[in-house]
């Protein structure tokens, strides 16, 4: 078992005048990650300067509680093609005040 938590980071960009659309699309998937055993906290928002941009971020207790979510995610069919795509996945082994 991983004894280290997990956050999944970064950004994506699509058509402008699909962003709303995408980011609307995917609220089921956030509540229900949410109440999801394991799940920290996971945002999909649109970004608040770049209109293409929709910014994801989840943090998980494990790697084992976001694999679980995976498996039961269903995520929204593909509204628009992803034009640039830069997210990446973290094991966090410490963590402490950010100030």
């Amino acid at each position: 078992m991983s004894a280290n938590k997990v956050i999944i980071a970064g950004w994506y960009t699509v058509d402008p005048s699909k962003r709303d659309e995408v980011v609307k699309a995917h609220e089921p998937l956030v509540k229900r990650a949410r109440q999801s055993p394991g799940c920290l906290d996971l945002a999909i928002t649109a970004d608040p300067v770049d209109p293409a941009r929709i910014n994801n971020f989840e943090f998980w207790q494990s790697e084992e509680d976001l694999q679980s979510f995976r498996a039961i995610a269903n995520p929204p069919k593909q509204i628009t093609p992803m034009i640039s795509v830069e997210v990446q996945k973290h094991e966090i082994k410490k963590s402490g005040p950010p100030f």
